[in-house]
């Protein structure tokens, strides 16, 4: 398999061997560092609604114990690969000029709590929060809202932002082994064990909840069975082929500055 097929991990190789045996003409990416993954990840999630100005914040952990993360102070559109910011394991910053989020706490208990968990995201997105706000968990409608299955907890103990450590444990512990979580009248939360998988994690839960409201706006529809769901629901564990990779692609065409 050529190497120039992926840019990340978490493709099940035997699969794409399978149904994309051809090289292609040319690599999909250029190499990229850690951070700019990060950088790229905080552009694309932006574009996807997960864009509330400043509040929303990515941990991802490498294989040293150190932690990735994007800085308080800019929004994720704006971030470049240099502006991310290196923590230890215990959250104090050993590289990088900005600061972090006062709720970095809860990134740091999920990945002490989840050793599987690589890969933290929260924010206040556009769609998945309208559900958090109505205490719903939106059905799923369609296949690309069908790209994650297993459970969508709810969290409903709204006890304001996640600057203290207690809230921030409550939050983690309540996730359990889920993927993901609604956080009533806040917004919403995903893990994954690298970039490829939370992020699309992420961007099925929009287009879920996207679809879902929809639905509703229509007058209501059939939902996708549990069952049907699970038989959808391949690329979660397997990968999703060429995505992530196409939409740093996106992000590269329209502002190269984000490797800087």
């Amino acid at each position: 398999m050529p190497e120039r097929m992926y840019t990340l991990p978490g493709i099940n190789r035997d699969m794409l061997e399978r149904f994309a045996p051809n090289p292609g003409r040319r690599p999909l990416l250029p190499e990229l560092s850690e951070q700019a993954q990060v950088a790229l990840m905080c552009r694309m999630l932006c574009k996807e609604g997960w864009n509330e100005h400043i509040a929303g914040h990515i941990t991802f952990r490498l294989a040293s114990g150190n932690i990735l993360t994007n800085p308080w102070e800019l929004a994720w559109d704006e971030i470049t690969a240099s502006d991310i910011l290196t923590l230890d394991a215990a959250g104090a910053i050993i590289e990088g000029e900005w600061n972090t989020t006062p709720a970095i706490g809860l990134h740091l208990q999920l990945h002490q709590l989840r050793p599987e968990v690589n890969v933290v995201i929260h924010n206040h997105p556009q769609w998945s929060g309208l559900w958090a706000n109505l205490h719903r968990v939106p059905p799923v409608y369609d296949q690309a809202g069908a790209y994650v299955d297993g459970p969508l907890p709810l969290y409903n103990d709204y006890a304001g932002t996640f600057e203290d450590d207690d809230k921030t444990l409550a939050a983690a512990l309540a996730l359990g082994d889920a993927k993901w979580a609604l956080l009533a009248n806040h917004g919403a939360l995903v893990v994954g064990r690298d970039l490829r998988q939370a992020h699309l994690r992420v961007i099925t839960l929009e287009w879920r909840s996207k679809r879902a409201y929809e639905m509703e706006l229509l007058g209501g529809g059939v939902p996708l069975t549990e069952a049907q769901v699970a038989a959808i629901a391949l690329p979660d564990a397997n990968g999703f082929p060429f995505l992530w990779e196409a939409m740093a692609r996106r992000e590269l065409r329209a502002d190269p500055g984000v490797l800087d």
